[in-house]
């Protein structure tokens, strides 16, 4: 877009700010029976006004102006709508393409169900960093770079987090502890 004048800018911001005293509230009205909510429709509000600023020069006088605005406001809404739709397609891809490419390795059985319920009582940096050892088969040093922390401080994490887990499945059940950490992967020196 050009550079206007000096003169010309103002007589343009002028204009706009006249245009926008005198309409917004209209192209709010329009706008929010048609949206998706008031958020949607102050998006609306703003991008329709911000198409009249670059435009300032091809937006009509008088109430003409407020048809343009309508107008304007009504492709707005239809890109938002198209929008929508693509990324509630692409959502929907990727939520099925992704859950037929990652199979969550969950455990099975009686002491699956057990140390479940045992890692839903642990905290939650707990779980997720045995879960990082066992699901996702990582190494100390690479949990460290998941957690944003030290590897010696993964290692220490990790070995009160096992230490925990096995404390709550000696108490949930006599047995299971030596062969449900085994099936998670959470065997000491990983």
């Amino acid at each position: 877009m050009a550079r206007r004048g000096g003169a010309e800018q103002e007589a343009g911001e002028e204009r706009f700010s006249r245009l926008y005293r005198a309409h917004a509230r209209d192209v709010l009205a329009y706008a929010l029976p048609r949206a998706g909510g008031p958020e949607d429709a102050a998006d609306v509000v703003a991008e329709t006004f911000l198409v009249a600023w670059r435009r300032i020069g091809d937006v009509p006088s008088g109430d003409e102006g407020r048809l343009w605005l309508y107008g304007t406001a009504r492709r707005v809404l239809a890109n938002q709508r198209r929008g929508e739709r693509r990324r509630d397609r692409l959502s929907s891809r990727l939520g099925s393409e992704l859950a037929a490419a990652v199979a969550v390795p969950a455990p099975q059985g009686r002491e699956g169900a057990a140390l479940l319920r045992v890692l839903a009582r642990l905290g939650e940096e707990d779980r997720e960093i045995l879960m990082l050892a066992g699901w996702e088969e990582l190494k100390s040093p690479q949990i460290a770079r998941v957690l944003g922390i030290s590897a010696v401080a993964a290692r220490v994490r990790l070995h009160r987090a096992r230490r925990r887990l096995r404390a709550e499945l000696a108490a949930e059940e006599e047995g299971a502890p030596e062969v449900s950490v085994k099936e998670l992967g959470l065997e000491e020196g990983r």
